[in-house]
Formats: structure tokens, sequence, C-alpha cells
């Protein structure tokens, strides 16, 4: 009876050449992929990557009709590879999911056991999915800063796409650690949203913009945080303080950038790279218990995120592929 209960989802379907469709269906769990773990979804989130998804990209997703969602939590259903036990609570973040597997923007999903972590005590399951892929991509950037010597006294930080997922949870997170941060953003509308999470400033991004004729700029911040890539990936090296680095995570802006050799070999200058999709599972569980632990930010969770039904994901996930979304949408299946 389990195996053809029937459930919500978006489906994406591409109607015409190039044109897709996101509309909400049901679907019966026989239909879900061969996997031993299957979860009953309470919450999932809304990323850049699930837009990309939902409007044809297909270098995120190859196969369409699709359900998108890099994000889930969730209880457990079943589970033929012994691993977790009926009724646990599980949090799933990247790897295939909502990527060529059908993803959280549902009220089930199927994958492989291996994909599963346990939800981290302190965390709720809705604050995980605040948090979800962007608070793990954060988290890690933050990691790389720490790892490669960053100290609050050292100088401002610099974080770029600042009311976007990852930048906003950013933001929260080094202002917690006791950080000085300055917040970069095309949204100056959304300047007060950025302060309550903790910015010691909020630039326009334009302010980068100058750096882009020079071989190397005067350095204005210690470090940085970077989810936007392309040439303002570049700028914000040209800018960095003697021996700062930068943890480079987005390529909202572009793949590429103009580069030149002097930032590294004149100010000693790193380029942080940060991947949350790969991730070795052990790795992500570490950070995901300092997110639930000496890294929580449950003063600023409220602030970050906005509740919406699976119904509304269509709606939003068109904000996010036209650059306009603010902070975190969770995606509530009771609603």
């Amino acid at each position: 009876m389990m195996q053809d209960a029937v459930f919500r989802a978006i489906r994406v379907e591409e109607v015409a050449p190039g044109k897709f469709d996101q509309q909400v269906v049901e679907r019966n769990a026989s239909e879900l992929p061969d996997h031993p773990l299957r979860l009953a979804v309470s919450y999932s989130s809304l990323n850049f990557k699930d837009a990309l998804s939902a409007f044809g990209n297909r270098g995120v997703t190859t196969h369409y009709p699709h359900t998108p969602g890099i994000d889930a939590v969730g209880r457990v259903l079943e589970d033929r590879s012994g691993t977790f036990r009926e009724g646990q609570e599980l949090l799933v973040t990247g790897y295939g999911l909502g990527m060529n597997t059908p993803g959280g923007l549902a009220e089930q999903v199927a994958i492989p056991a291996e994909w599963a972590l346990p939800l981290p005590d302190g965390l709720s399951a809705r604050e995980s999915m605040v948090l979800g892929t962007a608070g793990l991509t954060a988290g890690l950037c933050v990691e790389k800063l720490l790892e490669a010597g960053a100290r609050p006294e050292q100088g401002e930080v610099l974080v770029t796409g600042a009311t976007g997922g990852v930048g906003s949870i950013a933001v929260a997170l080094l202002a917690h650690l006791g950080f000085r941060v300055a917040a970069v953003t095309g949204k100056l509308e959304s300047a007060d949203f950025l302060t309550r999470l903790g910015a010691w400033k909020v630039l326009d991004r334009e302010t980068l913009v100058p750096f882009a004729n020079k071989a190397i700029a005067k350095p204005l911040w210690a470090w940085a945080v970077d989810t936007v890539g392309g040439d303002t990936l570049f700028n914000v090296i040209k800018s960095l303080a003697y021996g700062g680095g930068v943890a480079a995570c987005g390529m909202a802006a572009g793949a590429q950038f103009q580069a030149n050799v002097f930032p590294f070999i004149l100010r000693g200058i790193s380029l942080l790279g940060v991947d949350s999709v790969e991730l070795p599972l052990a790795k992500k569980a570490a950070v995901w218990e300092k997110l639930a632990g000496e890294w929580y930010i449950g003063d600023k969770l409220a602030r970050i995120a906005e509740d919406i039904s699976l119904e509304q994901a269509p709606e939003f996930l068109a904000r996010l592929h036209r650059g306009h979304g603010i902070g975190r949408y969770v995606v509530d299946m009771a609603l």
C-alpha cells in the first residue's frame, strides 16, 4: 500500500523548444527511482540551482520532465539498505538530488542511503532548510577562511551577493563569529535586511567596478566570501589586503574572469575554492554539527527566511531565476 501512496510534486516539463512549465502534480511512489531510502519530506528550500533546473538549464538537469529541489528534510518511510530506522528524521543536500534525480520539491523522495545524514541535534527540521545547501556552503566558506588564518581583528570581511541565500547566511555567520562584514549587493533597498543580519556596512556592487581596469587595487578588505564569480571575483582579489584570501563558491556572473598574477605574488592572496555538492558525507556532517552548535545563528534564521507552500514554489522559482530573490525560501509541505 505504501508503495502506491500518492504525493504532490513540482513537475517541470518542456512544453515547447526552450520553454519550460512548472506545475504541482500528483505522483505515485512507484514512479520514484529504485533507490533504497524513501523519505516523507516535511520541508525543502529554494536555491538558484533549483531555478536553473526549473527553467531548463541542461548543465544542471539533463532530462525532463523533472522535479527540482537540491535540499530536503523528512522522515524515513522505508530503508531497504538497513542504514536508518523507520521514522528517523534525515537531512539531504547536494549529490544528485534535484539535478538528475527527482528532488525535494515533492512530498516524497527516493535516494541512495549514502546521501543522507541524521538531522543534527540542535536544529529543527525547518531550521535545517532555512540553512540547506546555502547554509552548508556559507559554512564551508567560513571554515576555509578560518583555516587560512582569518581573525576578526585583521579587518573587514567582504561578502558579495549578500542578499542571496549563501551571501545572507555568510553575513549572519561571520557577524556571529565577531567579524566586521562589508556586504555587497545590487539591491541597496535591502540594506536594512543585511544590517539586521549583522552587516557592519552595506555597499553597492558598483563599488567594485572601478577595479576592473587596474592590475591591482588599494587593499580594502582582509578576507572575502564571493558568491558571484565572473570578473567580480577578481575585482575582490585585487582589493584584498596582504596575506588575505577569498572563499569562492558561485558563478552567477559567469564562470570565467580576466586575471593577472600580481595580487597572488605581490600580496600573497589565496583563492579558496568551495564545493558543497560532492563533498564527502563525513565532511558535510562535521559542518552541519557546527551549524547546529557553536555556529548556531538561531536568532538570525527567522529574519533570513520566508515560508511558502509547494503551490507557491513555481512563482518563487521564477523570482530567483530573474535574480530577484532575497534571503531564503523554505517550502513547507504542510501549507
